[in-house]
């Protein structure tokens, strides 16, 4: 019987502040970055590979030495466990790691520990598909109603989705399961496109990648905005132009307006024919995201990236605050969180179109739409997934996007493992990369960092 017998983590950052990939009006000069978690074992995967489970978090820099450091103080907890016991009650897993009062201090359930609760499950998760040699999603899908729901952390919800409700709406989605992945194969998960639209591109730039993204068979486009009203009509003006009017257009703040500012703004850009405005305010603010919904109709309200935990995504759902659920795939509690957060968005008929801006991100939330749509809602209506066309090289088993359209993974585990010579690039602050970084104008991060005394 297998055995955790160690545990690896390593903070590695990618450079995307030097061509302003990533850029928004709130991170204009993010560093693309994973705490990345292994967790290595003395078995044998079932094609004869050494078994071991890879996951990550994803952040934008500095602070990600902090994220890895809290992940060590979690993942030391499964060093010892027979790899066979922990698959078979990962809901129980996920229950000892929040458990550990001292760390949970820190949180609750949010900020660091969240973030590095998360790396450490989802490289559990990654494990668990390993050891059975299947893909994440069909090894959730494979569950019966009752052992997805036994998956599902579902405390503090019990006011808005009793357990045995749950149940009932996974058991209703049982019929069609078979037909739903054989669509799945045929045709794939429809996504959406940002890497056209990040606020620091010229707008040369951002003519040719939208017309890219139209040649490319992309019927939904996304816009940075925020910084300045004048230039978001212009640059919304082009894309629009591009796109043409049967396409989707959506825009996203990342949380840099206050509530009314929100709902003058996004009005003044109405005229583009929006889809949606996303992150318009504050991400803890419920009532404010209720009160632009309100103000910007017909236009949808979509937050959720920077939601904390289940109970805030319960709280926008009931208070009616958004249109479409944009959870965190590194920022929940890794999948057991977010299968709760699923069965709450079918409960309230919320479409979930996940967040994948980010290193590593658009591999696992690509699993979260698969198992939504088999097993969950049962449906791709209203559904669209973010894609963002940077960094995949470096993943042992990247995603694929066809036609505007994630590819089924195929893979066992949740495609989360980075390429060694990827690490040993990128870790920081003693990777290859990061050892040689003196180019003109480029500061090394000792540089960025402020002195004690506050000089710069």
């Amino acid at each position: 019987m297998p055995q955790i017998t160690s545990v690896e983590v390593e903070d590695v950052r990618f450079p995307t502040s030097l061509t302003a990939d990533g850029s928004d009006a709130m991170n204009k000069d993010g560093d693309y970055s994973a705490a990345y978690v292994v967790l290595r074992t003395d078995g044998t995967a079932p094609d004869g590979a050494p078994l071991a489970g890879f996951g990550l978090t994803f952040t934008t820099g500095r602070g990600n030495d902090i994220v890895a450091h809290a992940a060590r103080q979690q993942a030391v907890h499964l060093v010892g466990r027979d790899v066979e016991e922990m698959a078979a009650d990962m809901g129980g897993v996920y229950r000892d790691l929040t458990s550990d009062a001292q760390i949970r201090w820190l949180g609750p359930e949010k900020g660091v520990v969240h973030l590095s609760l998360s790396a450490v499950m989802n490289a559990a998760w990654d494990l668990a598909g390993r050891l059975v040699g299947k893909p994440v999603w069909r090894l959730l899908a494979d569950m019966t109603p009752e052992q997805l729901v036994d998956v599902a952390d579902l405390r503090y919800l019990s006011d808005a989705l009793p357990r045995e409700e749950a149940v009932a709406l996974l058991r209703a989605k049982e019929a069609g399961k078979a037909e739903r992945i054989a669509e799945l194969e045929a045709t794939g998960y429809p996504c959406y496109t940002t890497s056209a639209g990040w606020l620091g591109y010229s707008d040369e730039k951002l003519r040719r990648l939208c017309q890219e993204a139209v040649d490319e068979g992309y019927q939904h486009v996304k816009l940075k905005v925020g910084a300045s009203l004048e230039d978001d009509v212009r640059r919304c003006a082009i894309a629009r132009d591009v796109i043409g009017p049967d396409r989707a257009l959506m825009i996203d703040a990342n949380q840099v307006w206050d509530v009314d500012q929100a709902i003058e703004w996004t009005t003044a850009l109405a005229r583009f024919d929006l889809l949606w405005i996303e992150e318009p305010t504050s991400p803890d603010d419920v009532l404010g995201h209720a009160a632009i919904k309100r103000g910007v109709a017909p236009i949808g309200v979509a937050t959720g990236e920077h939601a904390h935990n289940r109970v805030m995504f319960k709280q926008f759902m009931q208070a009616g605050a958004i249109d479409f659920c944009q959870l965190d795939a590194g920022r929940l509690g890794s999948l057991n969180e977010i299968v709760a957060v699923l069965l709450l968005a079918a409960k309230f008929d919320v479409p979930v179109c996940p967040h994948a801006g980010g290193v590593g991100l658009c591999e696992m939330v690509q699993h979260v739409s698969m198992l939504d749509f088999v097993a969950v809602s049962g449906t791709r209506e209203g559904r669209v997934t973010e894609f963002v066309d940077h960094l995949h090289e470096h993943f042992t088993d990247p995603c694929v996007v066809t036609d505007a359209a994630y590819v089924l993974p195929s893979r066992p585990g949740y495609s989360t493992e980075m390429h060694p010579a990827s690490i040993a690039e990128f870790r920081f602050p003693d990777g290859a990369y990061w050892t040689r970084r003196t180019g003109p104008g480029v500061a090394t991060e000792r540089e960025r960092r402020p002195s004690v005394t506050g000089d710069r």
